[in-house]
């Protein structure tokens, strides 16, 4: 029989060891972040029908979601009004934690028409309780070293705007940014010329790996507290063109492992076309791979 001195004593040790931290070991198999999908990934599928394919995402895994597309005008994402698409979402255990949406269509419109969209973003944005509100693109015809001083004055006041309302904004990068105008690129307008606390900055790896100079983790580590948000895909090693996550040339093992994650706050599977099969396929593909071999460092 266990004498009294000898229990207390043991009690006492099981006391502190049940007060010590848990190892990083033992919590290491749950990932930091959900797994995001870029949803202009399916739109084919989400054009033919939204419920069946946000089922097809949930059931692979996704958690998170970036959407594309809104008619601030009818207060409509994919059809559905803010707040049903919101219960859809709810039903699927799915979050949307940024949007992109269609700020290049009014560059040159006048500033009340353009406060007027982005107070429409800031209503569909809340209404799903995202985060962030993203500006994704640049029409081809404003790609000019003025325009994109322009563009960083634009991304400035809506970033105000948004701050404001209680919500993030964040600028998209493409290949175009990289463009060299006589020594000058447009991106730099957006890393330099714009308030890093109004206007965080969404990195799409993949065009930073094929055009830009500075690798992912570089401009990472050159701009801290930017890159808030990462979206994810390969790059085909013969085309360059996109390509299902594991099939291409982007070392993300390496990258993932080693990379600045401090101020990552959401990434997004993406592949915005060249699938192997089809859209559904592809995004199940990277899923898996991702999975299996990325989600561990995220």
């Amino acid at each position: 029989m266990i004498n009294r001195r000898k229990f207390i004593k043991q009690s006492s040790l099981l006391s502190t060891i049940a007060l010590m931290p848990v190892p990083t070991f033992a919590m290491s198999n749950k990932p930091k972040f959900k797994m995001g999908l870029q949803l202009f990934t399916i739109r084919d599928a989400m054009a033919r029908d939204p419920l069946a394919a946000l089922k097809t995402v949930a059931a692979l895994g996704y958690e998170d979601l970036e959407t594309y597309g809104y008619d601030g005008d009818k207060d409509l994402y994919y059809g559905y009004s803010s707040s049903d698409f919101k219960k859809v979402l709810e039903d699927l255990q799915l979050t949307a934690t940024s949007g992109h949406y269609g700020f290049s269509d009014y560059f040159e419109k006048s500033d009340d028409e353009l406060k007027r969209f982005v107070d429409q973003c800031i209503t569909g944005a809340k209404a799903l309780d995202k985060s962030y509100i993203t500006w994704p693109w640049l029409d081809p015809k404003y790609r000019t070293i003025e325009n994109f001083k322009l563009l960083a004055e634009k991304l400035n006041t809506i970033g105000e705007q948004v701050t404001d309302s209680g919500l993030g904004f964040a600028y998209h990068n493409h290949d175009f940014e990289f463009t060299d105008h006589h020594g000058e690129q447009g991106y730099d307008s957006i890393l330099y010329d714009t308030d890093p606390e109004l206007v965080k900055l969404q990195m799409d790896m993949y065009w930073v790996e094929h055009s830009s100079k500075k690798s992912p983790k570089e401009l990472i580590a050159d701009h801290p507290g930017r890159f808030v948000m990462w979206h994810i895909k390969d790059m085909d090693k013969v085309t360059r063109d996109y390509t299902e996550l594991g099939n291409g040339s982007i070392d993300y093992i390496e990258m993932l492992s080693t990379i600045d994650t401090d101020v990552l706050q959401y990434y997004y599977l993406e592949q915005g076309s060249n699938f192997a099969q089809n859209s559904i396929q592809s995004i199940t593909d990277s899923a898996n791979y991702f999975k299996e071999n990325l989600q561990k460092y995220l």
